[in-house]
C-alpha cells in the first residue's frame, strides 16, 4: 500500500475553511463610517462671518479691569491764629527732625519764626500726603514752601494780582478820613494821601470843609476778589484855594519817589506833624496854665490827642539821641535830625520795637505810640522841637524840600506824567491791566 506522507489531512483543511470573518467585516464597516464622517463634515471659510451665539450657547463672562483708585485732593486754608508756629501748622505732616530741617533750609529766604498772626496761608495735601504750603509774606511776596527728593522747595515769590486803574475823587465834607470812607473806598487811602502831602498839608490843623481831591490809584484783585490798592501814580489836593500836585517816578537808581508837576520832590525835610490823624488839645505858648500842677508857665510844644496805642512817626531822618522814662516826661525819645534841629516826644505808652539810642531813624517811621505815662491828664503826644537848642513852633519851621529830579530824567519825567495830568481832569481811564506786582514796595499802599 502506498501512503503520500506531504499531503495535509482532509480534517485540518476542513477546520481551516471554517473560521469566522465576522471581526474583519465589523472593522471594515468602522473604517468606512469614519471616512464618511470626515468627508460630509461641513467646514467654516476663514472669510465666512460667524453666527451669533444662541441663547441655548453658552455665555462667557470677560471681567474689566478694576477702577482707577480716586486721588483724594484737599485744600486747608485760613489765618495764622496767635501763637501758630510752623511746628503746629505742618507738625502731623513731617517728624520733628524734618521741621527742624525745613526752618535751617528756609533761613535765607524767609525766617519762618518770622510768620505774623492774621496773615492768610494754605495748606495742599493729596491723599493726606503733604503737597504744598503758601503763606503770604505781605501784601506783594508769597512764601512757597514744596517738599521734593533732596527735601524742601522753598521759593519767595510775588503775589499775582489783577490790577486796575481808577480815578477816585472826593470833596471833604467833615475830614479826609470821613470823605474817603463816604465815597465806597477804605480808611488806607485816606492814610496814604496823607503821607504823600504830609509835607505840605496838616491834616489836623489845615483841613477846611470844600477841599478836595483826585487820586489815580491802582485797585488789585486777587482771585476775582477786591485785595486792596496797589500804588498811587498820581493824585491832586485842594487845600484853602492852594493845590498841590504828586506823581510817582523813578529816578535813576533811587527809589520811586512823589514829585510836582516841575519836578520838584514833595519831600521835605520835615513832616508837617507826627501823627496822621488827631486833633491838637494845647498849642506851642510860652504862658499856659498847667492843669496838673496849677500853674502857669511856658507850653513850648503842641500836644496832640489821640487814642493810647496810636502810632508816633519821626517827622525826619535822624538818630535817636535820648530814650527813657522820666517822672515827669514819661516814656519819651529825643532825635537829632541834623547840625541844626533836633525834636522831643513824651508821654508814650511804649517805644517801639528795636528804638535804642545811637540807633538811626528814617523820616515817617514809627518810634513809639501814644499813651499817658508821665505828668499828663490823658493819652497824648506832647510834641517839641528844638533849634540849635531853643525851643520853636514847628508850624512855623520852612523845612526845605529834598532834591529834584536830575535834569537828564526832566524830559522821561514830563513825558510820562502827561498822560497821568490828563486822568486827573477825568479823561478816559486805561484798560485793566494784568500784572505780576512789579511795583517798588515802597510805592504800594499798606494796610
Amino acid at each position: 500500500m502506498d501512503y503520500d506522507f506531504n499531503s495535509r489531512p482532509r480534517y485540518l483543511a476542513k477546520r481551516r475553511k471554517r473560521r469566522p470573518r465576522t471581526p474583519y467585516l465589523l472593522l471594515i464597516l468602522v473604517i468606512f463610517a469614519i471616512g464618511m464622517f470626515l468627508i460630509n463634515r461641513p467646514t467654516l471659510s476663514t472669510t465666512e462671518a460667524r453666527t451669533a451665539p444662541t441663547a441655548e450657547d453658552p455665555v462667557v463672562q470677560i471681567q474689566a479691569p478694576p477702577p482707577m483708585p480716586e486721588v483724594r485732593r484737599e485744600i486747608i486754608e485760613g489765618a495764622i491764629r496767635p501763637g501758630d508756629t510752623i511746628t503746629s501748622l505742618l507738625g502731623s505732616y513731617f517728624t520733628p527732625r524734618q521741621i527742624h530741617d525745613l526752618n535751617k533750609q528756609s533761613r535765607n529766604t524767609f525766617r519762618l519764626s518770622n510768620i505774623c498772626a492774621g496773615k492768610p496761608y494754605k495748606i495742599c495735601v493729596t491723599d493726606g500726603a503733604f503737597e504744598r504750603f503758601e503763606y503770604d509774606i505781605d501784601r506783594n511776596d508769597q512764601l512757597i514752601i514744596q517738599q521734593s527728593e533732596e527735601g524742601f522747595q522753598i521759593d519767595r515769590i510775588p503775589i499775582e494780582y489783577t490790577v486796575e486803574t481808577d480815578l477816585v475823587q472826593g470833596t471833604i465834607t467833615s475830614s479826609l478820613f470821613e470823605t474817603v470812607s463816604e465815597i465806597g473806598e477804605n480808611a488806607e487811602l485816606a492814610i496814604a494821601l496823607s503821607d504823600i502831602f504830609a509835607w505840605d498839608v496838616d491834616f489836623i490843623l489845615d483841613i477846611r470843609k470844600g477841599d478836595s481831591f483826585s487820586a489815580l490809584v491802582e485797585k488789585r484783585y486777587r482771585d476775582g476778589e477786591s485785595a486792596g490798592y496797589g500804588r498811587i501814580l498820581a493824585a491832586e489836593f485842594s487845600n484853602r484855594g492852594d493845590k498841590y500836585k504828586a506823581f510817582l517816578f523813578k529816578d535813576g537808581d533811587q527809589r520811586p519817589s512823589y514829585y510836582d508837576e516841575k519836578g520838584k520832590s514833595v519831600r521835605k525835610a520835615f513832616l508837617k506833624a507826627p501823627l496822621a490823624f488827631s486833633r491838637i488839645s494845647s498849642g506851642f505858648t510860652m504862658k499856659r496854665f498847667h492843669p496838673i500842677s496849677k500853674t502857669w508857665k511856658a507850653h513850648p510844644a503842641i500836644d496832640y490827642a489821640a487814642p493810647t496805642g496810636t502810632p508816633i512817626k519821626s517827622v525826619g531822618d535822624g538818630t535817636i539821641i535820648r530814650i527813657g522814662y522820666t517822672k515827669y516826661n514819661g516814656n519819651h525819645i529825643k532825635i537829632r535830625h541834623n547840625s541844626n534841629y533836633e525834636t522831643l516826644s513824651l508821654h508814650m505808652s511804649k517805644f517801639a520795637k528795636g528804638m535804642k539810642r545811637g540807633r538811626k531813624i528814617s523820616q515817617g517811621q514809627v518810634i513809639g505810640y501814644v499813651g499817658s505815662t508821665g505828668l499828663a491828664t490823658g493819652p497824648h503826644l506832647c510834641f517839641r522841637m528844638y533849634k540849635n537848642g531853643t525851643p520853636v513852633n514847628p508850624y512855623k519851621v520852612k523845612a526845605p524840600a529834598t532834591r529834584p529830579i536830575s535834569s537828564k530824567r526832566m524830559a522821561e519825567f514830563k513825558s510820562n506824567i502827561a498822560p497821568l495830568m490828563a486822568r486827573l481832569a477825568g479823561q478816559k481811564p486805561a484798560a485793566v491791566q494784568h500784572a505780576k506786582n512789579q511795583e517798588s514796595p515802597a510805592s504800594v499802599i499798606t494796610q
